[in-house]
């Protein structure tokens, strides 16, 4: 593995957060590697080895090789895409770690809408970033022991071809981002929001999620259980509500979502 470096976080972000909290604030650091087989492995790695690493700090890989996604599919690099991971230590009286990917997500979205405002990105349940409804960026996360580690892919120049959906990079919807500067605006987000679930709890995660996702009323499928409805907001502990025909209401705390019809679609 290629010898990393750290990415600095620029003043105004810290002045920001020392704001936010009223107080002094210690950014974690990115370190960057040119290539890996895979951010999340090498920090489960890092942990089960017994190696110390901070809450927050970030491995961002310019290439990877053996780079996966939610069950098991393969999640192909591509240069100048975003591919990285962070670590988030679990303490007594956190909410529970599933909503970790609504954490996640709340700052991926906040990250690309504060570098590309005019980029109609909504979030997608449990852990999507869709623009026109493809797939634009995941969530990954893995557990080892106390530890969360939280991977995050960002197809920023350029989209794999998945055979089960439609994807998107963002330079072809007309948002040209640098890399570094993604990651730092992603670093930022992710330590406000992670601050904002331990402080205030998972309801004003919730409500930072859902207006960032699509609208209440699109069609999903559960796949694996080919179960139909429709969306209808987020349950107090973060699990889907969907609905369905018949009026009922049923909660999803894991599976894999379709959107069944294009986002923008019907509004």
């Amino acid at each position: 593995m290629a010898v990393g470096r750290r990415i600095s976080v620029h003043s105004g972000a810290r002045d920001h957060l020392r704001q936010r909290r009223r107080g002094a604030v210690l950014i974690p650091p990115i370190e960057r590697t040119q290539q890996t087989g895979s951010t999340n492995a090498d920090l489960l790695a890092r942990l089960a080895a017994g190696e110390h690493v901070g809450e927050g700090h970030w491995l961002v890989a310019d290439r990877q090789t053996a780079g996966r996604g939610r069950l098991g599919r393969d999640w192909n690099d591509g240069q100048g895409n975003f591919m990285g991971s962070t670590v988030v230590h679990l303490t007594a009286g956190d909410p529970s770690p599933a909503t970790l990917a609504l954490v996640a997500g709340v700052a991926l979205a906040k990250a690309v809408a504060a570098l590309a405002p005019s980029l109609d990105a909504q979030l997608k349940w449990p852990n999507d970033l869709l623009v026109g409804g493809a797939k634009c960026a995941g969530i990954l996360m893995e557990r080892s022991r106390d530890s969360i580690v939280i991977g995050i892919g960002v197809n920023l120049v350029a989209a794999p071809d998945l055979p089960d959906r439609a994807t998107a990079a963002l330079a072809d919807k007309g948002a040209s981002l640098d890399r570094d500067r993604f990651a730092e605006a992603l670093a930022i987000a992710m330590t406000d929001a992670l601050w904002t679930w331990r402080q205030e709890g998972i309801g004003r995660i919730i409500a930072a999620w859902l207006p960032q996702a699509h609208p209440v009323g699109t069609p999903l499928r559960v796949s694996e259980q080919a179960i139909d409805g429709v969306f209808d907001g987020l349950a107090p502990d973060g699990a889907l509500r969907l609905r369905r025909e018949g009026g009922e209401t049923m909660l999803v705390h894991a599976g894999d979502v379709e959107l069944r019809r294009p986002v923008g679609e019907g509004k």
